[in-house]
C-alpha cells in the first residue's frame, strides 16, 4: 500500500443528468468545463491502478437511520427519466468489499440496507457514466447516506477504509453531490444571496488542501445553500483521514445556478510502469500532456514552420472544446510570451493549445518572436478557462479568480489571469486589467471572473 492505506485515490464528482451528452444535447456546452474536468478526474483513477470504485450518492432511497447500498451482481442505471432510455451503465458489484463494510458498519452501530436489484439513481448513474466513457473499467460499491449525525458520517467513512485497508486492494473514493442549488435567481431551488458562501467555503478548504475544513462548515450555511453534497464528503473525509493530502479543484461552475465541482482530495500518485528494458519509469503526470503538447507545437514551428497536429490517440480532455492561456518563461521565471482566448475558438482544447502556444512564441506584441536558440531553455504552463461570469468588486478574489474588465459599449476589454505574483489585492487587479484594455481610471467598467485549472512543467 503506497500511501498507508488501500485508498488510492478520492474526489468529489456532480451528478448534473444534463453534463450527459445525449441528455443535455446543445446545453452541454454550458457544462463542458465540468465534462472535461471527469475526463482529467478518470485518467487520474485509472493512473493509480484501482480495481473498485467506491461512490456515495445523495439520491439513493433515504432512510432514517441506516445507510443503504445497491445490491445486485450488475449494477445498472438508465437516464429513461431523462428523455434517453438509450443511454444505459452496468458495473459488476464489488460484493466481497460490500460484504466487509456491512459488517464492519454492524460492529460501529450502523445498519447497511441492500437496495436489491434497484436500478441506480442519477446521483450514481451521472459520475459512473463519465469513468466508463474516459476509461475506467473496475467494480462498483454504490452506497446511499442517511439522516444520521455528521459524526455518523464521518464514522462510517472510517468503517470502509477499515475494511478498504484489509482487503489491500486498491480503491478510489468518489462522494457524488452537488453544491449549492440556490446561486441564481432562476436557481432551481430559488435564490438566496448567501448561498455562495457554501461553495466558497468548500472550493477554498480543497485549494489550500486543508479538505479536513469541510466538516466544520456551518450548519446555517449549508441549510442556506440547499446543497446536497455535504455528507457524502463527509464519508469521504472519514475514509481518507490521515491520508496526505493532494487537494486540487479541477473544474467549478454554476452556469444554471446550481454550483459543480470536480475535485482532488487525496492521490497515491500514479502506477510505476516497467519498461520493455526491465526499468522503473513513471507515467507522464496527470495533466502534463498539455504543456507538453504546448512546447512540442512551439518546437515543431520554430524550427520547421509547420503546425502541429494533434496527437491521434490524445486524452479524452484535449479533444472537449475550451478556452485557454498558454504562458512561456525563461528558466530564470521570467515572462516570454502568453497569448490565449476567453472563449473557445477552435474545435478543441488540443488544437486551442496549439494555436495559442505558437501565439505566444511569435505574436506577443511584447517581445520578439522566441528563436530556436532559446528553445531548451523555455518552460510552458496552460490555464484553462471557466465560462466567465458577472462579478463585483466584493466578489473578486486575485489569488481564486481571474477577472475581465470591459468598457461599456464592450469594445474594449482587458483580462487578467488569477495568482500572479505581486497582485494581492482586487483594486490592483482591476486596474492592471482595465490598463491593459485602455480604460482610463474613473471609467465605468463591467466585471467578470473566472476560475482557472493551471497545468505547469516544472523547472
Amino acid at each position: 500500500m503506497r500511501n498507508g492505506s488501500a485508498i488510492v485515490f478520492s474526489g468529489i464528482a456532480p451528478h448534473p443528468p444534463i453534463m450527459v451528452p445525449e441528455v443535455g444535447g446543445a446545453a452541454i456546452a454550458e457544462v463542458q468545463n465540468s465534462i472535461a474536468a471527469m475526463a482529467e478526474l478518470t485518467r487520474r483513477i485509472v493512473d493509480t491502478g484501482a480495481e473498485t470504485v467506491v461512490l456515495i450518492t445523495p439520491h439513493a432511497p433515504l432512510d432514517a437511520t441506516a445507510f443503504v447500498t445497491y445490491y445486485s451482481p450488475t449494477l445498472y442505471g438508465d437516464f429513461a427519466n431523462f428523455r434517453a432510455p438509450a443511454t444505459k451503465i452496468e458495473f459488476r458489484l464489488a460484493e466481497t468489499l460490500l460484504d466487509g463494510i456491512s459488517k464492519e458498519a454492524a460492529k460501529a452501530d450502523y445498519e447497511v440496507l441492500n437496495l436489491e436489484n434497484y436500478p441506480l439513481d442519477h446521483g450514481s448513474a451521472v459520475p459512473l457514466y463519465f469513468l466508463n466513457r474516459y476509461g475506467w473499467k473496475g467494480k462498483v460499491v454504490a452506497l446511499g447516506y442517511s439522516f444520521l449525525s455528521d459524526e455518523d458520517h464521518v464514522k462510517f467513512g472510517a468503517c470502509i477504509r477499515q475494511v478498504a485497508d484489509s482487503l489491500d486492494r486498491p480503491i478510489a473514493f468518489v462522494a457524488s453531490g452537488d453544491l449549492s442549488h440556490r446561486l441564481k435567481p432562476d436557481a432551481p431551488a430559488g435564490f438566496n444571496p448567501a448561498a455562495y458562501r457554501f461553495d466558497d467555503e468548500v472550493v477554498n478548504a480543497i485549494q489550500e488542501n486543508s479538505a479536513q475544513r469541510i466538516g466544520a462548515i456551518d450548519y446555517e450555511v449549508r441549510r442556506i445553500a440547499g446543497e446536497c453534497g455535504y455528507r457524502s464528503m463527509l464519508i469521504a473525509l472519514g475514509a481518507t483521514k490521515d491520508l496526505p493530502g493532494a487537494g486540487e479543484v479541477l473544474s467549478y461552475e454554476a452556469p444554471f445556478g446550481v454550483g459543480y465541482l470536480v475535485a482532488q482530495l487525496t492521490n497515491a500518485g500514479p502506477l510505476v510502469k516497467k519498461t520493455h528494458s526491465g526499468t522503473d519509469q513513471q507515467k507522464l503526470a496527470p495533466g502534463m500532456e498539455l504543456p507538453a503538447l504546448a512546447r512540442k507545437a512551439v518546437e515543431t514551428f520554430v524550427r520547421s514552420g509547420k503546425r502541429l497536429s494533434v496527437p491521434a490517440d490524445a486524452s479524452e480532455l484535449l479533444w472537449t472544446r475550451a478556452a485557454c492561456f498558454v504562458s512561456i518563461k525563461t528558466a530564470g521565471g521570467d515572462l516570454r510570451g502568453c497569448i490565449g482566448t476567453v472563449e473557445p475558438s477552435r474545435e478543441n482544447l488540443g488544437e486551442e493549445i496549439v494555436a495559442n502556444a505558437i501565439s505566444a512564441a511569435t505574436r506577443d506584441p511584447r517581445f520578439d518572436p522566441v528563436s530556436a536558440s532559446e528553445l531548451e531553455g523555455l518552460r510552458y504552463s496552460v490555464d484553462i478557462l471557466s465560462a466567465p461570469e458577472p462579478a463585483t468588486m466584493a466578489t473578486l478574489d486575485p489569488a481564486v479568480y481571474g477577472v475581465i474588465v470591459e468598457d461599456e459599449s464592450g469594445d474594449r476589454r482587458g483580462l487578467l489571469l488569477p495568482a500572479i505574483a505581486g497582485v494581492d489585492t482586487v483594486a490592483l487587479q482591476v486596474e492592471i486589467a482595465s490598463r491593459k484594455a485602455g480604460i482610463e481610471p474613473g471609467e465605468q467598467v463591467k466585471l467578470s471572473r473566472f476560475r482557472v485549472d493551471r497545468f505547469k512543467e516544472q523547472n
